[in-house]
């Protein structure tokens, strides 16, 4: 896959995911969740089982680390346990990838938006917590539409907004889930594999694949 250099230079929308993309949450993430399982006399998981639940939303999140032993009304329960814990305890760990920072720095001249299955009151406490919100002009969550990533329905409305066409648009994530709603949006999609989903953006491969979001200003600026 690939992007030609001529179409890199006409990017004017990069819309961001959040987890695993922009920061890493990981380990709240995990607290959170085995806090919850706690509250049910439940053992806790490990890291990496829970952050590979992580990228489809708080209610796939919250059902895969639980199974498929409890009711509906029981998961309801444990799914505001743990959003109200990790209300509280989002940032206690969570920090910037490295270059995260300095990349947002260089491509403020572009428009930049987030669109994360996370939900959008928490995305944007984390985004300001992280001391980064005032470089994204959009910020929507997995609550922001009637449905959550893959569907592109967030990046059409970022695109719709920003007066940007597709062939001028490029989502950034770490899993198959930012790459599908990007490409069924028919934006360009880059990959970066430091993140959650490495593995699915293999079954669902980028036009871009980045190792260091580090890599993609001087690739946009053809340098």
């Amino acid at each position: 896959m690939g992007i030609p250099s001529e179409v890199l230079r006409q990017i004017r929308l990069l819309i961001f995911d959040l987890d695993g993309t922009l920061a890493d949450t990981k380990q709240d993430l995990a607290l959170s969740v085995n806090a919850m399982r706690a509250s049910l006399s439940l053992a806790p998981l490990a890291e990496e089982v829970i952050s590979s639940y992580v990228g489809r939303g708080v209610t796939v999140l919250v059902s895969k680390a639980l199974g498929d032993s409890f009711m509906p009304a029981e998961m309801s329960r444990a799914q505001e346990f743990f959003l109200d814990y990790y209300r509280q305890h989002m940032l206690d760990h969570t920090v910037l990838y490295p270059a995260v920072r300095p990349v947002l720095e260089r491509l403020r001249d572009r428009q930049l938006s987030v669109l994360t299955n996370k939900p959008s009151g928490f995305s944007r406490a984390m985004l300001a917590g992280l001391g980064i919100a005032t470089y994204f002009s959009w910020v929507y969550g997995g609550d922001s539409f009637e449905t959550k990533k893959p569907d592109p329905v967030g990046v059409f409305r970022l695109m719709e907004e920003a007066g940007v066409p597709a062939r001028e648009t490029l989502v950034v994530g770490d899993s198959d889930t930012d790459v599908l709603a990007g490409r069924n949006a028919g934006a360009w999609t880059c990959g970066v594999t430091y993140g959650f989903g490495a593995a699915s953006l293999e079954t669902s491969p980028p036009d871009l694949l980045l190792s260091d979001l580090g890599e993609l200003p001087p690739i946009l600026e053809g340098s």
